[in-house]
């Protein structure tokens, strides 16, 4: 396991409270997580506290492939820090406000199988989905 994190961040176009709601609400989860326009996420579930588990359901809209995402946040800090497990690997999401705007990035840990790019890019989809539907 590589010991360097990728980061990866977005400008959200709405104050930390909408942007954290959207990030960690099941409904607004499943209209915002896929990489691209081929990809959707057809369930979420989120318990957000410590020690509490999510997952969400990633499939390719033409049904040819698909993969549950899950894991367990380690640590909650409302409108500012998620840290959380997946497999044997972290994550963390930061959310910064920057006046009615938040910048939201995310750190975590690659994993063997994927260039690091193509995993950057990957995450980097996803988070721009997110503040495109965050954005008020």
């Amino acid at each position: 396991m590589s010991a360097e994190r990728i980061s990866v961040q977005t400008m959200v176009m709405a104050p930390v409270e909408r942007a954290w709601k959207v990030y960690t609400t099941p409904e607004d989860i499943m209209k915002w997580n896929a990489a691209s326009d081929d990809w959707h996420c057809p369930a979420a579930r989120v318990d957000l506290r410590d020690g509490g588990e999510f997952s969400s359901r990633m499939e390719a809209k033409d049904g040819s492939m698909g993969f549950d995402f899950a894991g367990t946040y380690t640590k909650v800090e409302p409108n500012k820090r998620i840290d959380y497990a997946f497999g044997d690997r972290t994550a963390t999401v930061e959310f910064f406000p920057e006046g009615k705007a938040t910048v939201v990035r995310v750190s975590f840990e690659p994993e063997n199988e994927y260039p690091v790019e193509y995993q950057k890019s990957g995450w980097q989809a996803i988070l721009e989905n997110f503040a495109k539907h965050a954005a008020d």
